[in-house]
Parts: structure tokens; sequence; C-alpha cells
């Protein structure tokens, strides 16, 4: 049956006779199995047996078990693997092993014994899945596969790279063991028989690579960059591999790096030099639903380019990750939802391979028995040799079917890890997952008590009876979310859920190709001019203030009007005006304006990027994120004032209703910061305006045309004329005389300390004939901590540092400015840290891959460059950027990223809120004076901890003093509802944007009691 039988994306369909063959195949492959049954991970005894046991029944233990198993390299004291033991397995540690029942119970007294047993067991568990840890121990079992008739695949542990240093390091490993083995082998001259195809002697030395362990500088988001960078890594590669007569194998990683991925195969094999050498393939991943259309894209290439290649396929290895990261994004799941469907999906593209065996080597890399038989069988019914295809198997796992496809006559290739034991638990930790997950084909198979019967189910068939059952299809990414509010009042209908706007996915083409075209747009329409609008009408006799480019300060991004005191008077006094109306409008009206705007600034996505991108120096990922977030609010609030506009009963009781409602308070002014110029200025504004209040905008006059975009959006969804007023004005005068108006009813405010602690102190005061004391929502800026505990992950922890402290050149008031190292970890991660510094790229914004772009203007960079002087003087400069040749050339406001070290808590740098990217890092002795330095701060906003220890994240939980605290991630990009973000202390009042209660700052609460009764009588429903 050809897969031409079955349209792209559908699953091929059930052909009895196929099926009766593939059952014949698969029977023949079992009973061999049996017969013959292999050593496993399934079959050991006493300790093994109870942990796979135990981790297959109880998904707790599971979980705890796994974690324990990635800790537990880092740990280097041994009282530090006791403690962590303890924290995450409790009594079932004692049963792990019998040896540890009497070392675990002298812990205390000699925590070194009962560590080492430990270590060692854990050691003996990975040396399942890990073939050795040298290039010599790699010999010796690449020879003992020889012997069995394997062929055999390596592949170095370790796949992420954090800095130049490191991909050197792997790129000399990889190149060591092509040189090993291959004089190994030279001593060895008859080929095994899995290294003999039809055609004659295959290459006995299969180097696999990953591309996230050649070079730093990969991103998604730039990929032409980002393959111009892997070639560079990679051709070192490919040239010792072609003097050796080695084959290289493309593995596949997650799906953001897939793209990239691909072009890179093709790209460098295209190069004159790699046209015919060395040998090459690709893994492809069957669990992705584009795996087929990425199949037929290479089919395509290989015929164009007349370039035989390999193509490895293989289930995939990241489900949970792909399902989970895409729900959190609210990106559609790239992956199939059910077993059965990747399955499918594997039998479909199985013989899409086959149907161009001359072109393309087959690999079939999977354990599943039925997967092998189908492919046998597909590969006989088109007559092709069985030694054109190949199996593979991972090194440790399914040996008896290793041994039946052998006997069988098919060829083998082993896929052989190989590193230091512990430091490879990812890999560990990746094989115990498979291992046991409930849909695992060596779980049903070993454990699971499945028959032959089940085993051999055609995945079509399995899928149709599981959807019987009630199983629903692949689920989308959007289904996910949470409850609808339940209504206080039976009268209402539920208010329907909020779900976040997604973020622009950029590795996408076509998202990258719309954003840049939206900026060429933008680019023909610089320098208009943006007058104020005060009630409804335009007044644009005014004088007008260029906005610019901090990339380019010679590119206007366009002019705003600035704002008088006699205009910041008209405005209130047109909000006063349209105040009785707007109040007496039906929430639920005002909620559809807000929801009118979130649609108008969808549709706007990407030309507001790009005005972001111009006027703010936003990078691409940070200025979509910006737009989304506005979006957010609006739909958040809008949804938040539903819910509020129903009457509460405070409590039932006979004889009286007790109703609490919410009215707005008047006229107010939202005062926004140029650094989120969109989403900031959105939420501040839509807050107050959905619950009934008007409003003055005063954008950053920084960003002022992005503002004028805002009231612009906000007209067109329907806001009445005088609600809204645009009031671009300096502070000095229209906005100090809108802080001391006494007609001003509140302000809602977000930037620095010194501007909103005035604020705070002028509404403070109540002039003659002010009706109301004055609310403020005042959000401020922070000296934001992150912690790194002793038993961090540093593979997490750096790129996450790295981002929090120089995503938008840490020009966030989430950003990081103090790393607090803890001292059994410090000379394992600064090192690492600062060499991974160099890789985040410095340059403009509208280059997709640039992470840090100039700050604001001239006055932040003079400003920041003071504290780096400051700091000079204070600690020790350990790194600064060199910035890229060319950018001073365009005058642009750049000020090169730096990290100083051996800082103290009383240091200025350490103190005060620099708002640029600087980061100071400190050394404390232990947990107790970590927290205490982090909180030993004016500001308390945003701070966490990398920690694998349970008890130190629930510590930083309970301790850490900041509005925000973040665990095992950055700690920037709060994400509405999700994260509601605010801090206390300096940072600001104690409110928090984008959660609930946050509309209530502008309200005023009102209780009716009514008496019911009329003589004895009550209303029924009441009695």
């Amino acid at each position: 049956m050809s897969p031409a039988a079955a349209l792209p994306g559908e699953f091929l369909p059930v052909d009895p006779e196929i099926e009766k063959a593939v059952r014949a195949e698969g029977g023949k492959l079992l009973a061999l199995m049996d017969a013959h049954p292999a050593p496993g991970i399934f079959s050991r005894k006493g300790a093994y047996a109870r942990l796979m046991d135990w981790s297959m029944q109880d998904p707790a233990f599971k979980t705890q078990l796994f974690r324990f198993v990635d800790v537990l390299p880092s740990l280097e004291a041994p009282a530090d693997v006791i403690r962590h033991l303890r924290e995450y397995l409790g009594d079932k540690a004692v049963e792990l092993s019998p040896a540890l029942r009497t070392g675990l119970a002298a812990a205390a007294l000699a925590p070194g014994l009962a560590a080492g047993a430990v270590r060692a067991q854990i050691a003996d568990l990975a040396r399942q899945f890990v073939a050795g840890e040298t290039p010599d121990d790699l010999v010796r079992q690449l020879l003992k596969n020889a012997r069995a008739g394997l062929a055999t695949t390596i592949d170095l542990l370790g796949e992420t790279v954090v800095s130049a240093a490191e991909a050197d390091a792997f790129l000399q490993r990889n190149l060591a063991v092509l040189d090993t083995v291959a004089a190994a082998l030279a001593r060895e001259p008859a080929p095994a028989f899995s290294d003999v195809g039809p055609a004659g002697p295959l290459p006995r030395l299969n180097l696999s690579v990953k591309i996230s362990a050649l070079t730093p500088d990969v991103r998604p988001a730039d990929p032409e960059n980002s393959v111009a960078a892997l070639k560079q890594r990679l051709r070192p590669v490919l040239r010792r591999a072609r003097e050796v007569g080695a084959f290289v194998n493309f593995d596949m990683e997650s799906y953001r790096l897939k793209e990239i991925t691909l072009a890179l195969f093709r790209s460098i094999l295209e190069e004159e030099e790699f046209r015919a050498q060395p040998a090459a393939g690709i893994a492809l991943q069957a669990y992705l639903r584009d795996c087929e259309r990425d199949l037929r894209d290479l089919i395509a290439w290989v015929r164009a380019a007349r370039r035989p290649v390999a193509v490895r396929l293989v289930k995939g290895a990241y489900w949970e990750h792909e399902t989970i990261t895409a729900r959190q994004r609210g990106w559609p799941v790239p992956v199939w939802s059910h077993k059965p469907e990747s399955d499918a999906a594997y039998e479909k593209l199985t013989c899409l391979l086959l149907d161009h065996a001359d072109v393309l080597a087959p690999a079939f890399a999977t354990h599943n028995v039925r997967s092998c038989a189908q492919a046998i069988v597909q590969a006989a019914r088109r007559g092709l040799d069985p030694r054109a295809l190949e199996f593979q198997a991972l090194y440790g796992m399914a040996d008896d079917l290793k041994a039946a496809l052998l006997h069988t006559g098919h060829r083998v290739r082993e896929y052989c890890a190989v590193g230091a034991l512990l430091p490879g638990m990812a890999y560990l930790v990746r094989r115990l997952l498979e291992n046991t997950s409930n849909e695992s084909f060596l779980r049903r198979q070993n454990a699971g008590g499945a028959t032959a019967e089940q085993l051999l189910e055609n995945p079509v068939v399995t899928l149709a009876r599981l959807r019987g059952a009630g199983v629903p299809p692949a689920v989308s990414a959007v289904d996910v979310s949470g409850d609808a509010t339940p209504s206080s009042r039976s009268d209402h209908p539920p208010v329907p859920p909020f779900r976040n706007a997604p973020c622009t996915d950029f590795t996408v083409a076509a998202a990258r190709e719309r954003q840049r075209a939206a900026l060429g747009r933008l680019a023909g329409r610089l320098g208009r001019k943006w007058p104020l609008v005060i009630g409804g009408r335009p007044v644009a006799d005014r004088e007008y203030v260029a906005s610019i480019n901090p990339a380019h300060p010679d590119q206007v991004v366009g002019h705003w009007a600035r704002g008088t005191v006699a205009d910041a008077d008209a405005a209130v006094a047109a909000g006063l005006a349209a105040f009785p109306a707007w109040r007496a409008t039906p929430a639920e009206d005002r909620a559809r304006i807000l929801e009118r705007a979130a649609d108008l600034l969808e549709a706007q996505r990407f030309d507001l990027n790009a005005l972001l991108i111009l006027e703010a120096g936003k990078p691409w990922i940070e200025a979509d994120a910006d737009v989304a977030e506005a979006i957010d609010f609006c739909r958040f609030y809008a949804a938040e004032m539903r819910r509020l506009a129903r009457p509460v009963v405070t409590q039932a009781v006979p004889g009286e209703t007790c109703v609490q409602t919410w009215i707005p308070r008047g006229v107010g002014v939202a005062i926004a910061p140029w650094n989120f110029p969109l989403a900031i200025l959105t939420g501040l504004t839509v807050a107050p305006l959905v619950a009934g209040n008007c409003v003055i905008i005063k954008p950053a006059r920084q960003t002022s045309v992005i503002g004028a975009h805002l009231m612009a959006v906000l007209t067109e969804a329907g806001v009445p004329p005088g609600v809204l007023a645009y009031l671009p004005c300096f502070g000095s005068d229209a906005g100090a005389h809108l802080v001391d108006h006494r007609d001003v009813a509140f302000y809602a405010f977000t930037g620095s300390r010194a501007v909103g602690t005035g604020i705070w102190e002028a509404a403070g005061r109540t002039p003659p004939g002010q009706a109301n004391l004055k609310k403020v929502v005042c959000e401020m800026g922070g000296k934001n901590a992150l912690i790194i505990d002793t038993d961090a992950d540093l593979d997490e922890a750096v790129p996450a540092a790295l981002a929090s402290a120089f995503g938008y050149a840490g020009q966030k008031c989430s950003a990081l400015a103090r790393l607090i190292v803890l001292d059994g970890v410090y000379e394992r991660f600064v090192p690492r840290f600062l060499a991974a510094c160099a890789s985040v790229p410095v340059g403009d914004p509208a280059e997709p891959g640039t992470v840090v772009n100039p700050v604001i203007d001239a006055a932040a960079r003079r400003g920041i460059l003071g504290y780096i002087d400051q700091g000079r003087r204070e600690a020790r400069l350990a790194w600064q950027a060199e910035l890229p040749p060319g950018l001073g050339a365009s005058g642009g406001h750049y000020v090169p990223p730096t990290v100083f070290t051996d800082v103290r808590p009383e240091h200025v740098i350490a103190r005060e809120e620099i708002f640029g990217p600087v980061v100071a890092i400190l050394r404390a002795r232990d947990l107790d004076e970590a927290i205490a330095w982090a909180n030993d701060c004016d500001y308390a906003l945003t701070g966490g901890m990398f920690s694998r220890s349970p008890a130190a994240l629930a510590r930083a939980a309970r301790e850490l003093a900041c509005g925000n605290v973040y665990l095992n991630r950055g700690i920037t990009g709060a994400i509405v509802e999700r994260h509601p973000f605010g801090g206390y202390k300096m940072s600001g009042g104690g409110t928090k944007a984008g959660g609930r209660g946050y509309l209530l700052n502008f309200m005023h609460p009102r209780v009716v009691a009514e008496n019911t009764v009329r003589r004895g009588f009550i209303p029924p429903e009441e009695a």
C-alpha cells in the first residue's frame, strides 16, 4: 500500500492483506524475543525492579525520583546528597537499596558512606543506558557490537552549550572521537554484518550531532545568522569525517530548533566541498504533525540536489516538553496528542521513505515491534533487499528486539551515548521517562501484561477504538483554559474565560516576512505629526516635539504636539462633562469596547511591533510581547468588569437584602513609562476606563507616538468623545499641573521612584474645593535579585539569568540587577555565566536576532555609564561587551552589557536602580545570607531562586520580599492573569496589574441594605 492512498495529513487506511502479513512478521519477532530474552532494566532484580515498579505505579514517586536523579550530579557534599534524598523521597529512600538503611541511619555521623552508596547506585543505573565515559570505552563497545553483528552510532553526551568556550570543547570532543575510533577500526578491517548494505560496506564510523551543542549563537527568530554560526562550527567535523570515511547524522531536538536543523542540513551539504562526502543523514520525528511535509520537502531537495542521504525516522523524545511549552505560550501543539497517532504517522512515513529508497537510506529507530514488522512487510512488498533498510535502537534498551531483527537478516544499529555518567543525567531521565510512560511499548511488553495481539494492533484501529470510548482527538492549545467565573447570581450567564493572546512565533518564516514587511511600510510613513485630542477633537496648533529612533537618532519616527497647562484644564473639563454619561453606560457596553480595541490591536500587530521597534528600540520578540500584553489587558479587564458589575449579596438574612456594588471615581490621569510604551499605557488606561471613569492619557515623551496610536485604536473601538484625552506633555508644566489639579480623582502611574513618590506626596494634599481623597496606583522600580543555590541546574540558570539581565538592555523594572550566588556553586556558575555573556547579541533592534538594543536616549546612556564608572571604583569589572563594529556610526545610544564581581551589599551598584544592562554578582556564604541580602533593599518588585531543593524553594517562596517571586525560571516576562504584577516597599503601592482586584482601585465600594419586612410579611424567596 503506497502512501499515495492516504492524503497528506491522513493516516494509512487499514488493508487486511497487509495487516495479516504485519501480524505474522510481528509474531515471528515476538517469538524470537521470547526464546532469547535479553537482559534489560525491566528484568533487573532487587532495587531496580522496585524502582521501576514504583515509578510506573506511583506518578508522584516517579516525579520525585527523577528529580533527585537529575540533581544528583550537582551535589558535591555528601550531606547535600542525603538531604536531597530525604527531601525528595522521604521514607521510601531507604528502600532504594537495602544498603542504604544502615547508611541513612548513620548519615548524621558518616554522610559520606550513605552518599557514596547513592551515587554508586544511580551511576549503575546510568550504565544501563550510557555505553561508556571515554573514547576507549566507546571503542570497546563498538567492537563488542561488531562481533554481535551490530553497527553503532555515537552520541556524545552534552546538549547545551552557553558559551564559545563550551562549544570549542565539544567540537574537540567530536574530533577526538572521530580520530580515536577511526584508528581503532583501521586495526579491525572486517565490517560487522550490519555495516554492509546491498551495494557493499557502509561507513563503520557513524557520529550523531546535535546543533544545540555546536554553538550558543542559535536564535530561532534569526535563522539566517543562526545557520551561518552553526556552519562555522560544523565544517571542521564534516571535514574530519570526510577524511576518515565517517558518516554524520544530524539529530533532531526540540521543535523550536527543527527548522534551523533542516536549513543547516540542506545548506551545508550544498557547499561544494560537501556535495559528495561525507555520507550524511538527518533524523525526523514522526510525532510532529508537520513531519510528513518536512519529509516530502527533503525528498524534493535530495532529488534536485542529487545528493543521497539517510533519514533516521524516530517517534520523538520530547513529547511532554513540546506539549507543555506550546500550551504555556498559547501556540498550536506541534505533536500528535495521542500515542497511536504518532505510531500511525510513523507507519505512513515508513512507506514514504521506502518509496524513495533509491535516494534515501531509510533507518527506523524504534523499540516497537509492530513498527518494525510494518517496515519489514512494506519493504518486501516493494521488492527491497532486507539490507536496504536499517533498524536502530538505544543502547541498554530492547536488546531482545535487536537480536530478533539480526536473526531475521536485518541490519541493526545501536545508538550509543558516551560521556560522564552522572553529568549525563538529562539523557538518563529521558530514558527513564520513556521506559515508565503509560504508553511506552517496552513497558506494555515487559510490565504491562499486554498480549501479542494488543502489541501488534494497528494504531489506526487503536485510535478508532479509543475515540469510540470517549478519548478526544488531538487537543488544540487554545482549548486549555481555566473554568469560567461562576456568577454570584443565577440570573446572569457565566463570564467567558479569559485567554492570553499568544506571542508571535518568529520561528515561522511567514511571521518573519510579515514583520519585515511592516518595518518597510513604517519606514515610508515616518515623520507624521500627531495632535492632541481633547473632547474628541484634535488640537493641532501647538509646539511639536520630535520622537527619535534610539538606534538611529537622526531618524525621526514622528512628532507629537506638546500639551500646555491650559490643555490640561481643558482635558479635565472635558472628562468631567463626559463622566455622567460614561458612568451610566452599561458595564457590558464598556467591556465590548475594550474587546473591540483588543481585536484592532491584534489586527495591527505587526505594524505596532514595527513602531515599538523604531520608537522604543525594542527587539522583535520584546516588541511583540508588549503588544500581546496590551491585548491581554483589554480582554482581561473587560472580563473583570463583567464580573464586578454583578451585585454581590454580602450576607443572606431573612427580611433584609444587603448588596455591595462599585461606582467609578471620576476623571483620572494615566501616566505611563517608555519601556513598555503600549502594554503599560494600555493597562493604565483601559482599567479605569472600563470601570466607568474618564481618563487623560499622558504617555512618556520618548514614546508619545505610540500613545497616539493607542488613542486612535480606542477611539475607533467606540470610546465616546471627552471620555479619553490624549495629552502628551512635559512633566515640569502641564504634567505637574495635572498632579495638583483638584478635580483629578486618581492617578495610574508607572515610572521612576522619584516621580512616583512625588505624585504620592502631591496627591495627599487636599486643597479647598477638592471633593475626594485622591487615589494613587503607583508602580515604580526594582533592584531585583536572583539567588543561585548550590544545587541549581546551571543549564537552565545561566540562560535565564542572561535573558533576565540583558533582555531589552535591562530596561525593565523587573530586570535582573543582583545575582546572589552561593559559595558552594560560585566557582562553577560565575565563570560559565561570564563566558555565556558574550553570546548575547548587541545590535539594531530592527534585526531579528538582536537581544541587547540601545538604551532609550542619551541621558539614559550617560546615567548608566556613570554607574559603570562607580562599579569600577567599588568592585571588579569581570566582563564588558565589545560593541560590534558599525554600531557607533549610527549614533545609537548603546551601552555595553557589563558584569561586576566582588560586589558587596552596601555598594552603590548593589543598591540603586540602574535601569540598564549592568549586573552585580554577590557571593553569599549560605542561603541565610543570600536571602538576607536579597531582602536588604529599598525595593520589593521581582526576585527568584534557582534550586533543586524542595526545602530551599519553599523557603524562597515564603521569605523573599518581593511582589513577584519566580522559582527556577527567569524573573521577567509577567503574563496577565497568570502573573499579576506589582511590588511593595519603594516598588509601589502593592497593587497587582493584570490581576483580580486591580479594577477596584478605580472604583468606590457601596453597600445598599434594604429592610424588606412589611408588617411581618417578607418576599417568598427570602423566607
